[in-house]
Formats: C-alpha cells, structure tokens, sequence
C-alpha cells in the first residue's frame, strides 16, 4: 500500500475529501474489507504499470478515452462496480491525475479509522524481509503499536533510509548526512 500517504501538492484536501466518500459509500454497502483490497491492489496496479500511469498523468488525453482507457483495465482485472463506479466518476471531475494519491488518502484513513500507525518508508535499495522485521519491531519498541509499512524505493538517497510516521520525519539517508556535512563545512570555513 504508496503510496502512500502521499497527497498530491496542490489538493490534500481534493484526495481526503475523495477518500472519505469512498470510505463512507464502502461501510453504507458493508463492503469495506472488500473495498480495502480492491484500492490496495489498484495502487499496486499503478505502480507496477507504466502504461497506466501514463494515462493517469497525461493531460492531452480526452475524458472519453480516459473512462473507456480506465473500465476496460478494471473490468479485464477484475475490479468490483464500486472501484468501477468511483474511479469513473474520479474520471468524469477530471481528477485521474490524481487518482494514485486518492488512493494513498483512502489507505491512509482506513490505517486511522482502525488504529493502525502507517510508517512510509523510503530505502536507496528494496528491504529484504529480515530487514523489515528489524524495522517492525524497532518501531513497536518506539510506541507505535500496529505499523503497517509503506517502502518505497528511491536511489537518490544513496544508503539509509528517511521514515515518515504522520508528521514526524526520521532521515538517515546518506544523502541527508552529505548535506549536513556540506552545510558544517560551509560554516567553517
């Protein structure tokens, strides 16, 4: 789950107040585990999919083609009517573009609604299990409870890692420390 709670820049609010609907219109039907599921395997399926996202950033593409572009890749995965149904109407405000940080928003308020402690999680190279293990339980050992991981990849960090629980930021990337030292540098000399 990229994620995660990452909202877009300019509408936190936008992809909240679309989290929330969903969630409210998945607890009216008494599907939210199923709901659940079904945003956490379309956020996988955005971030595994270069074509798709593609059609998710791309603004020369008409809302037509987008709807018709998105139904087709819902229905041939298998994606209830709800997805179905919500990701057209996401299509029809012209917020696709923002559908992958909708999607983190919804993550991120089911993680609140049930107690859950998300931890974003970005790392220079992919955490081998026993490192994510590591992590887990340092983390229950800090006091946060129940942590649902978010990794993420990104190798201009160059080593360490930069954890994000809520509004607290814990960088240890080698990349934050280089820059330190370049500041230090600059005040000595």
């Amino acid at each position: 789950m990229a994620s995660g709670g990452s909202t877009i820049s300019s509408g936190g609010g936008l992809t909240d107040r679309y989290a929330a609907a969903l969630y409210s219109l998945a607890s009216d039907h008494s599907a939210l585990d199923e709901v659940v599921a079904q945003m956490d395997a379309l956020g996988r399926l955005v971030d595994e999919s270069p074509i798709l996202r593609r059609l998710l950033e791309s603004p020369l593409i008409d809302i037509k083609t987008s709807q018709s572009a998105m139904l087709a890749v819902l229905q041939g995965q298998g994606f209830n009517k709800l997805i179905t149904d919500f990701v057209g109407v996401v299509t029809a405000n012209r917020r696709l573009g923002a559908l992958r940080a909708i999607i983190a928003s919804f993550a991120a308020l089911v993680a609140e609604k049930r107690g859950i402690v998300v931890a974003d999680v970005t790392t220079a190279h992919p955490l081998t299990d026993v490192q994510e293990a590591q992590l887990r339980a340092r983390l229950i050992e800090a006091g946060y409870g129940s942590v649902n991981i978010v990794k993420r990849v990104d190798a201009s960090i160059l080593g360490g890692l930069i954890v994000k629980i809520g509004a607290r930021l814990y960088d240890t990337s080698l990349k934050a420390r280089l820059q330190r030292l370049q500041y230090a540098m600059k005040g000595a000399a």
